[in-house]
């Protein structure tokens, strides 16, 4: 089934934001900058700490975090959680940086920062669709958010897994998707749906044209992690390395200062999917993880072992003994994707 790449806005690029709007002329925001990136920490996380100790010593009127203890910390928190009404998630966010900011930049050990306990998330059962309503929400869909989608519910990726995948990281010939880097640091092994394998080389191929055009025009390059960066100073350029989804559009790289292409932002996979559920009539609160969730309980509910999911998933109470096991033994290659189920793939 033919899923060309479709045209989304500027704003559906990952765009970096340039944290010297938040740094401003804050001597203690730039050291704090300095500091994450000496330790090579992500732009995501780098524009977050940045925004969570701007907005702590904003509340406290300005007050310098020196100046500033555990009391001044709980408050904030409790601000967040009572005032803000934020999610817990948002909550660790903060606790974080905050952390990060005491221990790491002002070296403040006498403060009983373990003692803040982080906010617990309600435990909620997962949103999971049912097979026809599966079906029914990627028949409102098309394009590459359909292409996303399917590799969410078909491999069991992620969002941003998904959109970061690297060219290198599809293997058609032996059905399988690498996933580098994943949540908590790890790669892992998935599967690639059968399906899917004429869709991703027509979308490679727009992706490869859209490549050769930025190599004309004297660009070309995509963000490397800093060690591969340092190790291979030319494979930003590669093809290998090229994203499978890249933004329609390159943006300035505020840590580089280099115009590299992105991958494709999250936004309008996001959009796509909430919009097709709507269409499709289904009564639940679906959102693109609940297509993970929903490849989970299919494979569970066609009888693969629990063990054997969790490897997919990526899920990291996996112990690493199962993970060898299951990867030597069965691989991604035994499990049959609940994709292939569906009528159009």
């Amino acid at each position: 089934m033919r899923m060309a790449m479709v045209s989304t806005e500027r704003e559906d690029a990952y765009i970096p934001i340039d944290t010297n709007r938040i740094v401003g002329r804050s001597k203690l925001l730039g050291d704090l900058r300095d500091l994450i990136r000496r330790k090579h920490y992500s732009i995501r996380t780098e524009q977050a700490y940045l925004q969570w100790a701007k907005r702590f010593i904003l509340f406290h009127g300005k007050r310098h975090p020196s100046a500033m203890g555990e009391a001044e910390l709980v408050a904030f928190l409790n601000h967040l959680a009572v005032q803000r009404n934020v999610a817990a998630s948002t909550q660790n966010q903060a606790l974080n940086a905050l952390v990060f900011l005491y221990k790491q930049l002002l070296g403040r050990e006498d403060l009983a920062l373990d003692n803040i306990q982080p906010a617990k998330r309600p435990e909620r059962l997962p949103t999971v669709f049912d097979r026809g309503e599966v079906e029914r929400h990627f028949a409102q869909m098309d394009g590459t958010p359909k292409l996303v989608a399917a590799l969410l519910y078909g491999a069991g990726l992620r969002l941003l897994e998904g959109l970061r995948l690297r060219i290198q990281d599809i293997e058609f010939a032996r059905s399988q998707i690498m996933v580098r880097n994943g949540k908590g640091a790890k790669d892992r092994v998935t599967l690639l749906p059968p399906g899917l394998a004429q869709p991703l080389r027509e979308q490679m191929a727009v992706a490869r044209q859209r490549h050769q055009e930025d190599l004309a025009a004297g660009l070309g390059e995509v963000y490397l992690p800093h060690a591969l960066e340092r190790k291979y100073p030319n494979a930003a350029r590669q093809w290998a390395w090229q994203y499978v989804f890249p933004a329609n559009s390159t943006a300035i790289n505020p840590r580089s200062g280099k115009t590299p292409r992105h991958h494709l932002g999250e936004s309008a996979i996001r959009r796509a999917v909430k919009q097709a559920v709507l269409a499709a009539g289904i009564d639940k609160h679906g959102r693109c993880h609940t297509l993970r969730h929903s490849f989970a309980t299919h494979l569970l509910e066609d009888g693969y072992d629990i063990r054997t999911v969790q490897e997919l998933l990526g899920h990291k109470d996996v112990r690493t003994t199962m993970i060898r096991s299951h990867v030597m033994n069965k691989g991604p290659m035994g499990v049959k994707s609940p994709l292939t189920r569906l009528g159009g793939f």
